[in-house]
């Protein structure tokens, strides 16, 4: 089939549609040809009055692959910039991956494991250039899937946030913000994983409900009049209490506040302390207070001045602080160990079971601690040299509506954020990513600095040993919008994208990437880093649950485009559970929803589902089925192009000069009563009014496409184009056309295949950002037919609403006529008529102008409907008497029939219920116009309007009782 792509014609296309093979012809096919390249439809410069149109990619991590969030993100993403590029903007999207510290050290870590060998065997060095030469294999297979998804980036400008450019400018902020202050190190409680010894962000750490319990313990008064009952989920780090805590309004221990009670285990003396923290129905009323081991004491121990004392190691055992029994035990273990030891001295009241949420690593599942160590952080509200604050920049970068978030509500949420923002930990104790460029000599003074050799001219004769500890991987990301476009030089790119147009992403990053990127941007640069920020939601299951390969119901993106078989869907699903005795429930699920495995449906159907799925809603529930609709919708899109083909290749389709409409010859034509304006006899064009109303629609889709994307609704563009394709052109139009073609004079076909060819071809143009594989193969067949010239649908312009092509009166005829045939269908099913049996359809009028429009639509109705002929009768009298019984609809002021034996008890029947109806849509419309408060506020338009449906109501009663009388 690959020899016969991008050849236009019929002869050249294949009878079916096969995704397959498309994609791998025309992905590579517009890498070559370098259509993406950032400037003016793919010419890889810059056109000088065009608008600019950017997007940043959000650097997907170079260990991952491609899962549904980000083929979800990407489609609105690549979707966004086909339309600006082929609107006529300079058009760039920036891609690039990121390092992703933690992920990527983790896997090289466990290719080691599997060779008995540790990172510490390797030293630091070795192990970086493992990492590196890991990278080089393995870190190109997400952008490889980012093309199977039809991704039109500029890979010319692709950056890997590890790259010498953009490690240049993350040493080059880091200097510059610690010599403004705004850069320092020291003790603060962060989230840490023991297994990889390492601060975490709050965006690695998944909190899940787990069963666990409730130990209830005794901290006796310290004169041994009584004690106070603690409640704790954590009795390990009971050994590192400093004080325990009431709250100051509960009665049952005011008198108690500033007594002191003996901690358990350790006989240490402490404080009994009052706090507005403490909920007063959890428990007991009373909790223990550790400040070196939970956040909220932490901040509860600096508000009171409390010691702090930390009795676990980095790798989560119990240090020296403690009693030394403990010492040395895993967390765990010491956790028995202090419970056996309580309820042997009588102090452990009471063991409850309790659900609590447990903060894991998503990493590696470990458990995560609250550890006090020393890290680097960034001041987020500190005035600079301006008074400003690096969070206050980035306030009022939204406040003044520099950036706008779509939707508006997500401002609360960072807003909230902002306004309660804590310095920034960047540190991370690992050995993959930026190490920080800061020195320290034997004293332990520091020195920060660009190079060592500019650090060993601070320290002239000093021996200095470099910090160890490398940079947040988000802090690097911050940068990108303007790192990844030269910065610090003012290049061409700089320029001309910076700020970008819109971020899009998902609603879990906007504190951890969002606002951080708005933070660095505007301090380095004066600039906003996007002007917008579309917040979509997150992508689910069918059944809106998150997805998960711990919990087995992960969907991959490729399996939806290439399509998998059950057996080996099953192997990856159960592969990775958290909890391995899931398996089989995993697997009925699985075989339940999936049972002969998934098909392909292609990268354009999944992209079509995406889109279809893109509201402003916080989530995303995918059902696969829904691919199965779109890929339908493509197989229509295909043979619609095949008919259209058929009918136009090598026809006269009015598409010379002297064709043209206004050149034909003056004339009447006698149905429909218009002028036709003059111009040469053999060459006019003779459209009717479905042809009209069908570039009428047109114009209107076009309209609501365009409004969809510049609101960033691309469920609402993807639900216009399929309700015009699918249901106006194909449903309708087309076979319209069949019998203008079949039945027409020469120039009614003429304009008829005029109208399918050039309505096709925009139609093309509209679909493809959202669909662009099936899209440009089959605009390559029929662009030279439409006389539409161009190397490719990609960099063609896109098509633009012509409200002065809107025609009311042709829309109106058109409804006038579906109308019409919705009846007769209706007749058909309501009368189990088989559909190959052809019934003759007799017509009665109230108007002779409705006979004369019934008479015209006769070609139409007759096809459409399956009729063997359509009988206009003259007087009502004429009809009942040919007639007879047979069934009847009404619409408007015409009746119509079917004329066939029937069963008069079943048709009375089917009459009196549409009475039925009737009349309570009387009443209903009465109950309104007689209600006075209605009237008095309804705008007069729609009472207008209520009018009318009654006056129509009650016409349409008057018939249909009628035909009852003539029923007998």
């Amino acid at each position: 089939m690959s020899d016969t792509l991008s050849q236009p014609g019929l002869q050249s296309l294949s009878k079916s549609f096969e995704p397959a093979a498309l994609e791998a012809h025309w992905g590579p096919e517009w890498e070559r040809r370098g259509y993406a390249l950032a400037g003016f439809r793919g010419t890889g410069a810059p056109k000088a009055d065009a608008p600019s149109f950017a997007i940043q990619l959000p650097p997907p991590n170079v260990t991952g692959t491609l899962h549904m969030g980000h083929a979800f993100n990407q489609t609105i993403m690549d979707s966004l910039t086909r339309y600006h590029r082929m609107k006529g903007d300079n058009t760039l999207w920036v891609p690039g991956t990121d390092h992703a510290g933690i992920a990527t050290q983790i896997v090289v870590e466990r290719q080691l494991q599997e060779q008995k060998i540790s990172r510490h065997d390797l030293g630091r060095k070795n192990f970086v250039a493992r990492v590196w030469e890991w990278k080089q294999k393995s870190g190109n297979t997400i952008t490889n899937q980012m093309r199977r998804m039809g991704d039109t980036v500029d890979w010319s400008r692709e950056y890997f946030t590890m790259d010498e450019k953009l490690s240049t400018v993350v040493t080059d902020t880091f200097v510059r913000l610690y010599e403004e202050g705004l850069i320092y190190r020291g003790k603060r409680l962060v989230n840490w994983d023991p297994v990889l010894k390492t601060a975490v962000s709050d965006l690695e750490v998944e909190s899940e409900e787990e069963e666990g319990f409730l130990w209830h313990i005794a901290y006796p008064l310290d004169d041994g009049s009584g004690a106070l009952t603690v409640a704790t989920t954590r009795p390990e780090t009971m050994l590192g209490d400093v004080a325990v805590m009431v709250h100051p309004e509960d009665e049952r221990y005011k008198a108690l506040i500033g007594r002191q009670v003996k901690l358990p285990l350790v006989d240490r003396l402490i404080p009994v302390i009052a706090d507005d923290y403490v909920d007063k129905e959890f428990g007991t009323g009373v909790v223990k207070v550790t400040p070196a081991h939970d956040h909220n004491d932490y901040a509860v121990g600096l508000r009171h001045q409390l010691p702090i004392i930390g009795v676990l190691t980095l790798d989560a055992a119990i240090n020296d602080n403690a009693p030394e029994k403990y010492r040395g035990l895993d967390r765990f273990e010491a956790r028995k160990a202090v419970v056996a030891d309580l309820q042997a001295l009588g102090l452990l009241v009471e063991t409850k079971k309790h659900k609590l949420m447990v903060p894991r690593c998503a990493r590696t599942g470990a458990v995560v601690e609250p550890m006090l160590t020393d890290q680097w952080f960034v001041a987020m509200t500190k005035p600079d040299a301006k008074g400003q604050s690096i969070a206050q920049k980035a306030i009022d970068a939204v406040r003044s509506g520099e950036v706008r978030f779509v939707p508006e509500n997500w401002v609360n949420t960072y807003n909230h954020w902002m306004e309660n923002i804590q310095d920034w930990t960047i540190s991370r104790q690992l050995w993959w990513g930026h190490q920080i460029p800061a020195w320290y000599d034997a004293e332990g003074k520091v020195y920060v600095a660009r190079s060592e050799a500019e650090a060993q001219a601070q320290a002239p004769g000093k021996k200095l040993t470099r910090d160890e500890d490398v940079l947040d991987t988000w802090y690097s990301s911050a940068l990108v919008p303007f790192s990844s476009l030269g910065w610090p030089e003012h290049t061409q790119d700089y320029d001309l994208y910076l700020p970008s147009t819109v971020l899009v992403t998902g609603y879990d990053i906007i504190f951890f990437w969002v606002a951080r990127m708005i933070m660095m941007t505007k301090h380095f640069t004066g600039r906003v880093p996007f002007g917008h920020v579309y917040i979509h939601g997150l992508v689910r299951d069918s059944h809106g649950h998150k997805m998960s390969k711990s919990e087995g119901n992960v969907l991959d993106p490729v399996d939806l485009i290439d399509g998998i078989a059950l057996p080996e869907l099953l192997d990856k699903r159960t592969q990775g559970l958290r909890r391995p005795e899931t398996a089989p429930t995993v697997r009925k699920n699985t075989q339940k929803e999936f049972p002969d495995g998934i098909p392909a449906f292609g990268a354009d159907a999944l992209r079509f589902t995406f889109a279809s799925l893109a509201s402003l809603g916080r989530n995303i529930n995918f059902d696969a089925k829904r691919c199965e609709g779109y890929r339908n919708f493509c197989n229509k899109l295909w043979n619609a192009t095949r008919f259209v083909l058929m009918n136009c290749e090598g026809q006269d389709c009015g598409l010379r000069e002297h064709t043209k409409e206004e050149c034909a010859p003056a004339r009447t034509d006698s149905a429909s009563g218009l002028t036709i304006p003059a111009g040469p006899a053999h060459g006019y064009l003779k459209f009717s009014q479905a042809d009209r109303w069908i570039a009428s629609q047109l114009q209107r889709v076009e309209a609501e496409v365009a409004k969809g994307f510049e609101e960033y609704r691309l469920d609402n563009v993807a639900n216009a184009i399929y309700q015009f394709a699918w249901d106006e052109f194909c449903d309708w139009y087309l076979e319209i056309a069949k019998v203008q073609i079949q039945q027409g004079e020469d120039a009614q076909r003429r304009a008829t295949r005029r109208t399918l060819i050039r309505t096709l071809e925009a139609l093309l143009r509209l679909a493809h950002p959202l669909i662009p594989f099936i899209t440009e193969e089959l605009w390559q067949k029929v662009a030279p037919v439409a006389g539409r010239g161009g190397e490719s649908v990609m960099v063609a312009p896109y098509p633009q609403s012509q409200p002065g092509k809107i025609d009311e009166a042709a829309e109106a005829h058109v409804a006038r006529v579906k109308q019409l045939v919705d009846a007769c269908r209706t007749l058909r099913g309501e009368m189990n008529v088989s559909p190959a049996m052809r019934l003759p359809l007799y017509v009665v009028a109230d108007t002779a102008a409705s006979g004369a429009f019934v008479h015209e639509a006769a070609p139409v109705l007759q096809a459409l409907a399956k009729l063997k002929e359509v009988k206009v009768f003259d007087d009502e009298a004429s009809w009942s008497a040919a007639a007879e019984a047979a069934p009847v609809a009404v619409v408007g002021d015409v009746r119509l029939c079917l004329h066939m034996e029937i069963d008069k008890a079943a048709e009375k029947a089917r009459i009196g219920k549409e009475v039925a109806r009737i009349e309570g849509e009387i009443a209903k419309v009465n109950a309104k116009l007689g209600n006075e408060a209605f009237v008095a506020k309804a705008p007069a338009a729609v009472i207008e309007q209520e009018r009318k449906r009654l006056a129509d109501f009650s016409a349409t009663l008057e018939r249909l009782r009628d035909q009852l009388v003539r029923l007998g």
